[in-house]
């Protein structure tokens, strides 16, 4: 078996008076890509920024590489190897591509090794290396999206936490931004994948989540999850 990196312990978050995570639990592997699936307002959002110290927990705890993680802030996460591209992108409108991917390498020192890296992300994303001096704010949706995934990925992480990366973009994009998950799980990254398109989600995957309402209603191999007639019946309108 290999090593639990993630572990959510009976998560519970409340804001604004809705209790809107109700005892959580789920954990990721290394090596694995694991997709949270469900409908809009499940609670998948609030889960990532609880877990990246966004939202604070009421009950629970949150285990990285074997300790509590609660409380701490994310850049003292993305030190140990915990990054999240969040919902909405979150890019620097105004620096270009070139100064937000140097901003997700903020916490090394290794000049080489960021600039090394830095090709990898433009081989990855042809796209920003023709654009590398354009403002991040000028980009379009699909754009700053892969520039939020490589941005994350200048920091090296362990694990990815990818929310709703799909969510606004053109049938295209959301090809190529599927085609991108695929390409860094395979180089070795170990990825939270947080879904609204859980056909999608699933195929890439190997285990599955089902959230309902903040809490977990299944989960399982993700092949098999996809065939279910529930999950089928509830996600993929069948």
């Amino acid at each position: 078996m290999s090593q639990t990196l993630l572990k959510v312990k009976g998560l519970k978050v409340a804001y604004g008076g809705i209790q809107a995570v109700k005892g959580v639990d789920f954990e990721v592997r290394e090596g694995e890509l694991v997709s949270l699936i469900g409908s809009n307002g499940a609670g998948k959002t609030t889960t990532m920024k609880a877990i990246t110290g966004g939202l604070p927990m009421n009950e629970g705890d949150i285990e990285y590489l074997g300790h509590s993680i609660r409380g701490r802030g994310a850049w003292d996460l993305v030190k140990q190897g915990l990054a999240m591209v969040p919902e909405g992108r979150g890019v620097f409108a105004r620096m270009t591509i070139t100064e937000n991917l140097q901003m997700g390498a903020h916490i090394r020192s290794d000049k080489d090794g960021i600039a090394t890296d830095m090709e990898k992300i433009f081989a990855i994303f042809p796209r920003l290396k023709e654009r590398k001096d354009q403002l991040a704010g000028t980009l379009s949706g699909g754009e700053q999206q892969m520039l939020a995934m490589g941005r994350a990925l200048m920091s090296r992480p362990k694990v990815l936490l990818l929310d709703e990366p799909s969510m606004g973009l053109s049938p295209i994009m959301v090809d190529k931004i599927f085609e991108v998950v695929r390409e860094v799980y395979a180089q070795g990254v170990t990825i939270l994948l947080v879904e609204q398109n859980a056909s999608r989600a699933l195929e890439i995957a190997d285990r599955g989540y089902v959230m309902e309402s903040g809490v977990i209603t299944m989960s399982g191999d993700a092949k098999a999850m996809l065939s279910d007639p529930k999950v089928r019946a509830a996600y993929l309108g069948e």
